[in-house]
């Protein structure tokens, strides 16, 4: 299925962007003899000079949706007939680029790794899951190491992933939650063994539950049972209990009411409990990939240190739970049933943070499957074969040979990776192998910036 990656003729390129990836494609096709211009952040002046000599293709490649907005709409105002490929994360703006500039290709890297994350998550046989539930396409290896692509019918079809979410309904995964679930239960509680001890005293339903909901609001009963010294003292001892679990009660749901509120209590924000894939780190990588999960029938729960970050309300609004804490910590971990989950995924923007939960999650559960993102600093991208700590894929690497087949072929749908190699999908649905250089060779950015 593979093709070899044929050489072209040499040919002219303008990079903007102080990214790693903008340093992968520039590496790489310096080493193919390209002529290469990296401007990395470019003013007006210098960006027109660049474009007055001709070339074959433009790439903005930066973290800035709004910056490279500008650069990708400055670089078709200078030279329209020239094809642009430009990385924008937020889709409702690259829909509106591709609407002003029918030319450009727009992407982003987070769009481009989620199906490769997807894949081993939901199995560990997969190197990539494409599409969604009911129609999803799965990559696999063939024994001749080449990827092949098939249907896919796995996802939420099974009683376990069922039941793991009925399972999550009115489960408390915070304080205020946990103290608003409490007070609820306390009131519920007395409210019920008032009404059950009135039923035995022999009054009738309707007014046992009249005189119970007296006790428990903590005005008393409609008329005490003076035969009864013990329901005086239990009713006295209920009115009593009802005043704290009132004040619990009502705490919890301030706290609740004012906070952020990333989970649900009942629906499909709250967090599954069988069968689902637990994603550390809720960045652009960690939010495609848990839209790409959801997509494909997967239950995910995502974690994130920052209960404001932009990134965790946007998850919010796609219904998508998020728990605030830190993803190498074991009461996190545990609380999120670690050990009955499908898969953790590590793909937080550092790779030390994310290898370090992945050494926290072998540690509570050696059995449960890890996907991790790792190789945005060189040291541990040249190393990373020595670290068994479960599938890694390189969002740097992968992006890279997406953008480098769009400048030069423009026929990319897609791209995969097997451990150090990685495969461009093509428009027939083949993948071809692409070589790529290190990132050091390119002299044009010195500081590393993750992706």
């Amino acid at each position: 299925m593979s093709q070899e990656h044929a050489s072209v003729q040499h040919r002219s390129f303008v990079i903007v962007g102080d990214t790693n990836l903008a340093r992968g494609v520039c590496a790489s096709l310096q080493k193919e003899d390209h002529a290469v211009q990296h401007l990395v952040q470019p003013g007006d002046g210098e960006l027109r000079a660049a474009m007055a000599t001709p070339h074959d293709a433009v790439a903005v490649l930066l973290h800035d949706d709004a910056a490279a907005l500008r650069y990708a709409l400055a670089v078709a105002h200078i030279s329209s007939d020239v094809p642009i490929v430009v990385t924008i994360f937020d889709r409702t703006v690259a829909d509106e680029l591709l609407r002003l500039l029918p030319r450009c290709h727009v992407t982003s890297p987070a769009d481009l790794v989620a199906p490769a994350l997807a894949g081993p998550c939901a199995d560990a046989g997969l190197v990539a899951l494409y599409g969604a539930a009911g129609s999803a396409r799965a990559v696999r290896m063939t024994d001749e190491g080449t990827p092949t692509a098939e249907e896919w019918t796995g996802g939420r079809t099974g009683l376990r992933s069922w039941w793991g979410r009925v399972a999550g309904q009115l489960r408390s995964y915070d304080p205020g939650t946990r103290l608003m679930l409490g007070g609820l239960t306390g009131i519920v509680a007395s409210l019920l063994c008032d009404w059950v001890w009135l039923l035995s005293l022999g009054h009738p339903p309707a007014q046992a539950l009249f005189d119970a909901a007296r006790v428990v609001a903590a005005v008393g009963p409609a008329t005490a049972a003076e035969h009864s010294t013990a329901y005086q003292l239990v009713a006295s001892a209920l009115m009593l209990g009802t005043i704290v679990f009132t004040a619990m009660f009502t705490a919890g749901l301030i706290e609740r009411m004012l906070g952020p509120r990333l989970v649900g209590l009942i629906g499909s924000r709250t967090v599954p409990r069988f069968g689902h894939v637990i994603v550390v780190g809720m960045g652009q990588v960690g939010l495609r990939l848990c839209c790409e999960l959801r997509r494909l029938g997967v239950p995910v729960v995502g974690v994130e240190r920052d209960p404001h970050a932009p990134n965790v309300r946007l998850a919010r609004s796609l219904g998508i739970p998020v728990v605030a804490g830190h993803g190498g910590d074991r009461a996190v971990l545990e609380r999120l049933h670690l050990r009955r989950a499908r898969a953790l995924a590590a793909v937080g923007s550092d790779d030390l943070d994310n290898i370090a939960v992945a050494i926290a999650a072998q540690g509570i559960s050696p059995g449960t499957r890890v996907v991790l993102r790792a190789g945005e600093h060189e040291a541990i991208a040249e190393t990373r074969s020595l670290l068994p700590l479960g599938t890694i894929r390189d969002v740097t690497s992968l992006s890279s040979a997406y953008v480098l087949e769009r400048l030069l072929r423009g026929r990319a749908t897609g791209v995969v990776a097997r451990q150090h190699e990685v495969f461009v999908r093509l428009p027939d649905g083949t993948f071809a192998l692409w070589p790529l250089a290190a990132r050091r060779g390119c002299a044009h950015v010195d500081a590393a910036v993750s992706v």
